[in-house]
């Protein structure tokens, strides 16, 4: 499995070639420190996986490019802020992982493996600092207005978590395909045509 690695600062790129090869059998890294390298080395090659470091200069537009030129190829947002704003950017550019840096190496795996199975990853998206206490202690998020019942914005919210199908079945003690019917509902709700799509759209509606 080739991986291209894109970030600006040696150690960092050091220490994820490290942990890939590690947790993945027969990956291969590419590390490159630029946007016009990691342009240089798509037009040699297209990898299975791009690590993304999105604050270098140019990788948004990076982001975008691929997404535009290499639509099935998986981009996963690394050593991003905690910022809402700049996840809800980089997934609706396209990427299909976006890991803040706040995060341990662990949830660094688990998101790979997850966007590697053809899933998405989202962090848990909160509201700033408005939330009152008690807000904070509700079980769900005040979706607002959102045309949805109340069974379905659980699964919405457990759509924000990346959660797979199958980990929603065993949270809310259903079958995997009833998971697919709500899914599907929640989709046609809110006029979305991908999960991450009804993230970003639930999100941004709660927000504004």
């Amino acid at each position: 499995m080739q991986v291209l690695l894109v970030d600006a600062f040696p150690m960092v790129r050091a220490a994820l070639t490290g942990l890939v090869e590690q947790h993945f059998a027969g990956a291969r890294v590419q590390g490159v420190d630029s946007v016009a390298a990691a342009r240089a080395a798509l037009a040699e090659r297209i990898p299975r996986l791009v690590l993304l470091d999105l604050r270098m200069d140019g990788g948004f537009e990076l982001l975008q490019q691929i997404h535009r030129e290499h639509l099935l190829l998986p981009v996963v947002v690394i050593s991003g802020s905690d910022d809402t704003e700049e996840a809800l950017q980089a997934l609706g550019a396209g990427a299909m992982g976006y890991v803040p840096e706040r995060s341990d190496l662990d949830t660094l795996v688990q998101a790979l493996h997850l966007v590697l199975a053809g899933g998405t990853y989202v962090p848990p998206l909160r509201p700033r600092a408005e939330a009152t206490p008690a807000a904070a202690a509700a079980p769900l998020p005040d979706w607002g207005g959102l045309p949805l019942t109340p069974r379905q914005k659980h699964v919405l919210q457990l759509l924000t978590q990346g959660l797979s199908n199958k980990l929603i079945a065993r949270e809310l003690g259903v079958s995997v395909d009833t998971v697919k019917d709500h899914v599907a509902a929640v989709l046609r709700a809110l006029g979305a045509s991908s999960r991450t799509q009804a993230v970003l759209i639930a999100t941004q509606k709660t927000r504004g």
